[in-house]
């Protein structure tokens, strides 16, 4: 009598396989997320921080904030207007990256709740006060 080879798995060891393959994806992908939330509050924390800086360094060649955050991304004079020797402070408002939006709603006040629309960043005039437009940015 012959011995015959086996060229197959069978249907119980595929079975296992996949079993074993369920049990390490449902342990290793909420890891994954919770890392990418991680990265996004890390990149909004050095982005305000950013801003923040900028603003200080905006008051100190002019005396006030900006009324308008944007004019951080253009040179102007010493009153304000476009076109002088300082500035610009930054390139571009960076982009939250929780609502994937660099705009900005300038506010007499912080905002109990987000604002609605396409905001990813809270800007206050008067005391140079800058949120993400997150309800943890918010708090």
């Amino acid at each position: 009598m012959t011995k015959k080879h086996r060229n197959a798995f069978t249907l119980i060891e595929v079975l296992i396989v996949v079993v074993i393959m369920a049990i390490l994806a449902a342990v290793i992908i909420p890891q994954f997320t919770a890392s990418t939330d991680d990265a996004k509050e890390s990149s909004t924390a050095f982005n305000a921080h950013v801003l923040r800086s900028q603003l200080e360094l905006y008051k100190i060649h002019h005396g006030s904030y900006p009324a308008d955050l944007n004019m951080l991304t253009i040179a102007t004079d010493k009153d304000g207007n476009p076109g002088g020797q300082y500035g610009p402070y930054i390139d571009q408002i960076p982009v939250e990256p929780t609502t994937g939006s660099n705009g900005v709603n300038t506010a007499a006040s912080k905002p109990a709740a987000p604002v609605a629309g396409d905001v990813g960043w809270v800007y206050i005039p008067t005391t140079g006060e800058i949120y993400p437009n997150t309800t943890e940015g918010l708090q």
